[in-house]
């Protein structure tokens, strides 16, 4: 027996290694996807390109307006005037938001009454204008944090020591901290779901073609005519892919480490021994696609046709919480969500098998059950 899948083996090695354009397909497309998927993938406002309106003009104002200069975050591009231009400047494109600091700023901040600051945000993108929104404000409230300490200064030094204790309020200031992800790059998050992505397309695609590829050629009478039985052909198809995904594992997960920096706090053999157990699902789909396809066209698209629900239902751009709740059950039938799941938590929070033995458990009951059911639909004749 396992010397007529070894010579399977042999065989689809042969067929990939002479075929100079599933070589490129092999180590090519992993790498460009990467690239593609790593840079541009990416929900991080760095250097947003806002306007100042300064109303009150002064010290108080211009304080506010350094705060926003020392910050990496904002680029202040332009110094409107008149409402005209800041309508222009936000139709335009050329501002994503605008701060106007409004008349009697200063006067109000003295007076201990709220001194508001207008802020107007481009909102054709929601993300965006929720994020830059957070910054501003947050930059906002730190200036009004340094002016409220500044003033709690002053009344304690011009307190004369014969006069009564301040018995005013407390001031609390919260001081978060991020767990897994300090910096909160969205691409410390992104890229370990890009990476599973790549991976499923690329099996996928591959071992969708392996027994039409055998029916286009006329290569399957001579698999028909020899004793080998339907379930070793599926184990002689099915290793060398499982190989090839390997080799691709190996491939863009060292790609996203030295080229993206993506910080790994896990155990990288863990994360090897959960992507064999994603492959035995892609490569059963691929085989099951294969299996009820005539021609590789019909192949690629049936190809097409499961990945792009497996993308959508597995968390990796649309949180699954949010999700309808019908909708929320139906993912726990995507084995992408368990792999996408994995794989930050190994990336991001270093988790180890006794927080994820369920996924894994789940990628090998659907591993197994799509591996079988290839298997016994497979029929070693010809349609």
């Amino acid at each position: 027996m396992w010397d007529r899948i070894r010579q399977v083996i042999l065989k689809e090695f042969i067929e990939v290694l002479r075929d100079p354009r599933l070589l490129t397909t092999i180590m090519l497309p992993p790498l460009i996807q990467l690239l593609i998927f790593g840079y541009t993938v990416n929900l991080d406002i760095e250097h947003a390109q806002i306007a100042w309106m300064d109303l009150d003009r002064t010290p108080a104002s211009r304080d506010l307006l350094a705060s926003f200069q020392g910050s990496p975050r904002f680029s202040i591009v332009a110094t409107p005037q008149s409402e005209a231009e800041v309508q222009h400047l936000l139709d335009a494109g050329d501002v994503q938001g605008v701060v106007r600091v409004l008349p009697n700023f200063e006067r109000d901040i003295r007076r201990g009454e709220p001194a508001p600051v207008q802020i107007l945000i481009d909102g054709s993108n929601s993300n965006t204008a929720s994020l830059l929104s957070s910054y501003i404000a947050t930059t906002i409230s730190d200036y009004a944090g340094n002016v409220l300490a500044s003033q709690q200064n002053l009344r304690i030094m011009s307190r004369s020591p014969t006069s009564p204790p301040n018995l005013a309020a407390p001031n609390l200031v919260s001081r978060p901290r991020v767990w897994f992800n300090p910096d909160l790059k969205s691409r410390n998050y992104f890229i370990p779901g890009v990476v599973v992505n790549i991976i499923m397309i690329v099996t996928l695609a591959l071992t969708a073609q392996a027994i039409v590829r055998e029916k286009e050629l006329g290569t399957m009478e001579q698999l028909l005519v020899t004793p080998i039985r339907p379930v070793e052909i599926i184990l002689g198809k099915t290793l060398p892919f499982a190989a090839i995904g390997l080799f691709d594992v190996v491939l863009v997960i060292s790609a996203a480490l030295l080229i993206f920096r993506t910080p790994l706090h896990g155990s990288l053999l863990l994360l090897f021994g959960c992507a064999i157990l994603f492959l035995l699902t892609t490569l059963g789909a691929g085989l099951f696609i294969s299996t009820i396809s005539r021609t590789q066209q019909q192949a690629m698209l049936s190809t097409f046709f499961f990945t792009a629900p497996a993308f959508m239902l597995s968390g990796f751009a649309f949180p699954i919480r949010n999700m309808p709740l019908p909708v929320q059950y139906l993912t726990y039938l995507d084995p992408l969500r368990y792999f996408m799941e994995i794989v930050r938590s190994i990336f991001l929070k270093g988790a180890g098998a006794s927080l994820l033995w369920r996924d894994m458990l789940a990628l090998l009951v659907y591993g197994v059950a799509i591996l079988g059911l290839s298997a016994v639909r497979f029929r070693k004749r010809l349609d």
